[in-house]
Order: structure tokens, then C-alpha cells, then sequence
């Protein structure tokens, strides 16, 4: 009998390759559906970061980027959270003035003009008295100890209550060790040279040099070299000696005073509007999170590492390294004391956070006199 194809249960072979492909393509579409997203390698072509991205956000800073470790730190952030979220999540990193003023990073936060900033928070002290405590304090802790204290003593909670209130939330994002006393065009032998010294200062710091006698002003980064270069004061303190060197202070005050008895430890923080932040995802929370504290690990490392070789380098560009006479500074603490106590007494935030801390390093000191070597060792 002649073959039919026509016959029932036989093909033709177009029939069969059509039956073939449809297959082929519907398990290629199954598996693909089925298994997750691949990573993208060196050969492979992702796709453009703007189809990926689902946050932009602004992120002013009140440190010029160009500035070693202290300024380089929002960059580094940016940099983490675009690679941690494969392009998702973009923080556009302004310069201070650029596009908020540099002392005023938290309001604009606040206000939503910005969804996010990073800034030192003693720059808010003026409407939050308390803001001071979780970014410096004189004669207080010590880079480890401040991080035992935000993370584990308490300092957290209430650092986020705190800026909560003005519909902020805070996030440690940078942190450097022991700032210098101060650059003066003359020595400081007793607390009677501060008397009418007009100089930059900020924090609780500066009232304290306040109630000594000395006239104080806080001015940015950016403009403290004008500011001395022209007589508009005399002295000033900013940051760190590298810092402190790529603005130029040494060109015109010769004595540097060490210790930085004001700022032991300066904290940053990445601050973003409250109502933002409840809106992300907790993964996207997560990834920023984690981003900062990647920043401030590179940011105490980055800035450790770069102050001996600055110091080691005074001689040759006429700067003297000073240390403050112990006398000074036991008096600067007693006065410190009673700064601190009457901010207290004056509001509710301060006294709630410096009671923490004190509560905090009472304890803490009985492993801090005892576990590590004396400095002098």
C-alpha cells in the first residue's frame, strides 16, 4: 500500500520541525523564567545603568570632596551603593554650595529639598542643642569607644530620636580620629592667650573657648584661609593635619597644638529625609546601611594612615608642632565639665545623650585603662 502521510498519527517534516522549534523555544522561555537573574561578567553586556536604576537622589556634602579622607567619604558611599545595587541606586554627590549651604544640609533634608546630605552634626547645633553629643564631644570618646556607644551602648536609638523629631534619619557614615587644637599665629603657654583671640571654632568646643574670653566664629572649610589670610581671625581649628594642610593654614599660622582635646572623635552622618527613608524597600535600606559602614571603616583607616607623614613634614615648610601645656588642659576640662552640665540643665536631648555616654564610658573604662598599652610605651 502507498505511504499518506496524511494518515492519522504521521507528520510531514515541515510539520515535525515547526513541532521541534515550538518546543525548543518554550523550554528556553521556561528555564528562563524559571531560574534567577545571572550576574553579569567582563564579556557579557548589561544592561545601561539608567534602565536599572530606581532611586536618584541628591546628596550635598558640608566637605569639599577634593579634601583627604574627611571630604572623600560621600563619594566613596556613592561609589559602594551603585556597586552593591548594580546601578539601582544613585547618590549624586554635590559640593558644598553647590547646591545647599554647607552649614545647612539638615534643614534642607528636613524641608525635602534635598532627599539626602552628609554632614557633621555640631552644624546643627544651633536648632538642635543636643546634635553636638553624636559627632563630638571635649574630652570625650575615643573612635573605638564612639562606635562601642553608637552600636551597642544605646547611641543609635537615640541619635535617630533625636533628628527623628525634625523628620530626619541619621545614618554613622564617616568617622576620624583626633582632629588638631588649633593652628595660632603665636604660642599658647596659658588659657590667658585665648582672652580676645578671635577665632574659628565649632561645636561645644567653641563655647568653650567662648567662655574663656575668645571671640569665636564658625565658618566653613572654604572659607577659613580667606578668613585668616585677612585678619578676620587670628586662629583657627577645622580638622585633621592633612585636612588642615591642603587648605592652606600653615602658610599663614605657624604653630600647630596638639592634643585635639575638643574633637577625640568626629562622626559624620549621612542624613536623609524621614518620609524618604520609610519609603524604601528593606533591602535598599540595607544596601545604604551597609554602605556607610563600609565608609566609615575607609574613612578612620584612610585618615590614620595619612597624618604621621604631614607632621613628619613641618620642619621643612616652618610649622611647629606644639603640645598644649598640661595645666590648659586641665583647666579646659574643668571648664568643659560645666559647659556640658549646663546644656544639660537647658535641654532635655542633651542631658538624655550625655547621660548615655557617661553611663557608657564608666563602664567601658575599666577594660579601656587596663586592655591596651599606655601611650607612652
Amino acid at each position: 500500500m502507498p505511504s499518506n502521510n496524511r494518515q492519522t498519527g504521521a507528520f510531514s517534516p515541515t510539520a515535525l520541525l515547526a513541532a521541534v522549534v515550538i518546543a525548543f523555544l518554550t523550554g528556553l522561555l521556561m528555564s528562563l523564567a524559571i531560574r534567577p537573574a545571572a550576574t553579569p561578567t567582563a564579556s557579557s553586556s548589561p544592561e545601561p545603568a539608567a534602565a536599572l536604576k530606581r532611586i536618584e537622589w541628591r546628596l550635598p556634602s558640608a566637605f569639599h570632596t577634593t579634601i583627604p579622607g574627611l571630604g572623600r567619604t560621600p563619594e566613596t558611599f556613592a561609589e559602594t551603593v551603585r556597586a552593591a545595587s548594580a546601578g539601582a541606586i544613585e547618590f549624586r554627590v554635590f559640593e558644598p554650595g553647590e547646591v545647599v549651604p554647607a552649614f545647612s544640609i539638615t534643614d534642607a533634608v528636613r524641608d525635602k529639598k534635598v532627599e539626602a546630605g552628609y554632614t557633621w552634626s555640631g552644624y546643627d547645633q544651633g536648632k538642635i542643642p543636643a546634635s553636638p553629643l553624636i559627632g563630638a564631644v571635649p574630652f570625650g570618646m575615643e573612635p573605638i569607644e564612639f562606635l562601642a556607644w553608637w552600636f551597642d551602648g544605646g547611641g543609635k536609638p537615640l541619635g535617630e530620636a533625636l533628628y527623628h523629631e525634625q523628620r530626619v534619619h541619621p545614618i554613622l557614615c564617616g568617622l576620624i580620629g583626633p582632629e588638631t587644637a588649633g593652628w595660632f599665629r603665636q604660642p599658647i603657654e596659658d588659657l590667658d592667650d585665648l582672652a580676645g583671640l578671635k577665632i574659628r571654632f565649632a561645636g561645644i568646643g567653641g563655647k568653650v573657648i567662648e567662655r574663656l574670653g575668645a571671640s569665636v566664629t564658625m565658618l566653613p572649610g572654604g572659607e577659613i584661609f580667606q578668613a585668616l589670610e585677612k585678619g578676620a581671625i587670628d586662629a583657627t581649628e577645622f580638622s585633621q593635619p592633612i585636612v588642615d594642610q591642603v587648605l592652606g593654614f600653615n602658610r599663614i599660622a605657624s604653630f600647630n597644638y596638639y592634643p585635639g582635646w575638643h574633637q577625640p572623635a568626629s562622626a559624620s552622618h549621612l542624613m536623609i529625609n524621614l518620609d524618604k527613608w520609610n519609603a524604601l524597600s528593606a533591602s535598599d535600606q540595607a544596601i545604604i546601611e551597609a554602605a556607610c559602614y563600609t565608609s566609615t571603616i575607609r574613612t578612620i583607616a584612610n585618615s590614620e594612615s595619612l597624618q604621621g607623614p604631614v607632621i613628619a613634614g613641618f620642619s621643612e615648610n616652618g610649622v611647629s608642632a606644639e603640645t598644649l601645656p598640661e595645666n590648659v588642659l586641665r583647666e579646659l576640662h574643668q571648664v568643659t565639665l560645666r559647659v556640658l552640665d549646663e546644656e544639660a540643665a537647658a535641654n532635655e536631648w542633651f542631658e538624655r545623650i550625655l547621660e548615655s555616654q557617661v553611663r557608657f564610658r564608666e563602664t567601658y573604662r575599666h577594660w579601656k585603662v587596663r586592655g591596651y598599652l599606655p601611650r607612652d610605651f
